[in-house]
């Protein structure tokens, strides 16, 4: 390949990587369409594909995760990346707790082990915030970890709803 044809290349993945589709549902939201969101981000965070999940979130997404404060698709690539690297069978589930115009409130709990075998239950709660096209552009995430023994997992197996 041509330097001027890599370059090209280079630009057209580059567009593709920074442009994003509207994500329906799009805001407001009715109780449907927030717990449709929601089984959306569910099912992307089990992917474990940070590139996929990242696509959810507006080039200039600001997150709170913990202690970690994030700007940007590219800084939130980065860090699912980290954060799969080191909890391994991630497995997560997520519950529609509030849902306001453009706002979710989530529940979730995820099980997931470190390199060392330990496995972790996590607990936590979510404030998303989404812009017109259905991109989150803010999201705020409190979360506590408990380790667990591998036999007390209930995270396993296809989900069942009620």
């Amino acid at each position: 390949m041509t330097a001027t044809a890599t370059a090209a290349a280079t630009a057209t993945a580059t567009a593709v990587a920074t442009t994003t589709a509207p994500r329906p549902p799009l805001p407001p939201f009715t109780e449907e369409s927030a717990r449709a969101k929601v089984r959306a981000a569910e099912d992307a965070w089990n992917s474990r594909d940070p590139d996929r999940v990242a696509q959810a979130y507006a080039e200039d997404s600001v997150w709170r995760n913990r202690d970690r404060f994030l700007t940007g698709r590219a800084e939130i690539r980065e860090f699912l990346a980290d954060k799969w690297e080191r909890e391994l069978e991630y497995r997560l589930r997520k519950e529609l707790w509030a849902y306001t115009g453009n706002r979710i409130s989530v529940r979730f709990v995820y099980e997931w082990h470190d390199t060392a075998g330990q496995w972790w239950r996590s607990h936590g709660n979510e404030q998303w915030e989404f812009d017109d096209d259905g991109l989150m552009r803010r999201r705020e995430a409190s979360i506590n970890d408990v380790p667990i023994a591998a036999e007390d997992r209930r995270l396993v197996g296809a989900r069942h709803d009620a």
